[in-house]
């Protein structure tokens, strides 16, 4: 009898090492599930910035991008029941968010939207091809408030599917499986996409500073000293 006891007491031991302990996150949303409505409001002042951001990066305008947080919050209020609890609650108002803004999208812009970047196709999916790396380096040249302002320009300028993804996985943090869960995107499928977003990002970054450059009269600079050794 005293074994079967002690049998059983280590089965509990066992038992409650397995169970993962209950997020903060996690601890709001079932108190919101059980009518706890400052218990939502806590979620919504913790993520309503940052939805607000990935909302702006997609639509490319403040008021849309203010909708979309306003809806997103409302259908993750309403459709709260549904939420299983299974992935982080913010990956799960993120997809709601991404789904928000790229309706907006979709009704201001019905025409079908395409890179104008060049891609080759393979049997998986598309690779970009082979871009030359920028010269010279522009964190030598730039401020970093610039560099900000250059690289926010220039994500806006990306198609909507590969911007997105690299704003929720590299400007916002998001892992890769979290990124992959929001978009309901596979694995491979986001990785494809941040390659193909990062290549973009940095051939048109590199564009840019060559412009910068020959504006600013560098190359013009050059071709006047090489003048005047000839002389």
């Amino acid at each position: 009898m005293a074994g079967k006891c002690c049998i059983a007491r280590n089965m509990a031991t066992i038992q409650n090492k397995v169970v993962e302990p209950v997020t903060d996150e996690l601890a709001l949303v079932q108190a919101a599930k059980r009518g706890d409505d400052s218990a939502f409001e806590e979620l919504v002042r913790r993520y309503d910035r940052n939805v607000f951001r990935i909302a702006q990066h997609i639509t490319q305008n403040r008021e849309d991008a203010e909708d979309v947080v306003q809806e997103a919050f409302l259908k993750a209020y309403g459709n709260l029941a549904q939420f299983q609890e299974q992935s982080k609650f913010y990956t799960w108002l993120v997809r709601i968010a991404v789904n928000e803004a790229l309706m907006k999208l979709r009704r201001r812009r019905p025409e079908r939207m395409v890179s104008l970047d060049e891609e080759i196709k393979t049997e998986d999916d598309s690779l970009p091809r082979e871009i030359a790396d920028w010269s010279p380096n522009p964190e030598q040249q730039y401020t970093q408030s610039e560099l900000r302002e250059i690289l926010s320009k220039t994500i806006q300028g990306l198609p909507p599917g590969f911007r997105t993804v690299f704003v929720l996985r590299d400007v916002e943090g998001l892992s890769t499986e979290e990124t992959a869960s929001a978009l309901d995107l596979s694995v491979p499928a986001v990785k494809s996409r941040l390659l193909r977003a990062r290549l973009q990002l940095r051939e048109r970054l590199g564009r840019y500073f060559q412009k910068r450059e020959v504006g600013n009269g560098k190359h013009g600079g050059d071709s006047n000293q090489s003048g005047d050794g000839n002389q």
